[in-house]
């Protein structure tokens, strides 16, 4: 894990809970850097993300840009 992320607050989605939460990424910011770890390994590798990055992910995610075409 990236040192600087050890003792970051780190957090799930609140929609993560219809399942217990087993099965979910949780996210943490440190100065202007996002984190995110897979819930299961806390002690594993950590993605990190530029905030613009995150933010432009985010919106994404929002306007369905990753749905996958069914």
């Amino acid at each position: 894990m990236a040192t600087h992320f050890q003792n970051a607050a780190w957090r799930k989605s609140s929609r993560s809970n219809g399942n217990g939460g087993a099965n979910c990424v949780e996210v943490a910011v440190v100065s202007r850097e996002i984190g995110v770890r897979d819930s299961k390994n806390p002690t594993g590798p950590v993605l990190t993300f530029t905030a613009v990055d995150w933010a432009s992910f985010v919106d994404g995610t929002k306007l369905g840009s990753f749905d996958s075409a069914h």
